[in-house]
């Protein structure tokens, strides 16, 4: 269970993950030892479930980003099971998402190019029997991009 402490700590880690224990505690009002204290259960509990650098896709040469919803043949366990795993395993796949609605899974994916983007659907779409279908959104510009969770109240 967390407090209002908790609360306050895991706002200011989501706004920057850097900050030292010493700078946590001028900002929340409790010691460095308590603050670190904190910090290793919160991440023990999974409440913290990773510490992530963000990296410019443009930087590192896969600008073009997709948002695809992918329907599977069947709904069986197994099937989504493997289809989770292959999602895992792809470094191209950013983000995932088991869904309800008209699709199964929604899927962000960075690409070099149109051509990279082509060769990673052959491969892990038109290869995959399992696979009733896709449909892909190009992304034209991205507005936001956070895994930010409101924590105060």
């Amino acid at each position: 269970m967390i407090d209002d402490i908790d609360r306050k700590i895991l706002h200011e880690v989501q706004l920057n993950n850097q900050q030292t224990s010493a700078d946590l505690s001028e900002r929340i009002g409790l010691s460095a030892t308590s603050i670190q204290r904190r910090l290793n259960r919160l991440r023990t509990d999974k409440i913290i479930k990773s510490d992530v650098a963000i990296v410019s896709n443009h930087s590192v040469g896969r600008p073009l980003i997709m948002m695809i919803s992918v329907q599977l043949e069947r709904e069986r366990s197994d099937i989504i099971d493997r289809f989770k795993k292959s999602v895992r395993d792809a470094p191209e796949v950013m983000s995932a998402y088991y869904v309800t609605g008209e699709s199964d899974f929604i899927l962000i994916v960075s690409a070099k190019d149109m051509e990279d983007y082509e060769e990673f659907t052959r491969k892990f779409f038109y290869d995959n029997p399992n696979i009733k279908g896709f449909k892909t959104t190009v992304v034209m510009d991205q507005i936001k991009a956070s895994f930010f969770v409101p924590t105060l109240k």
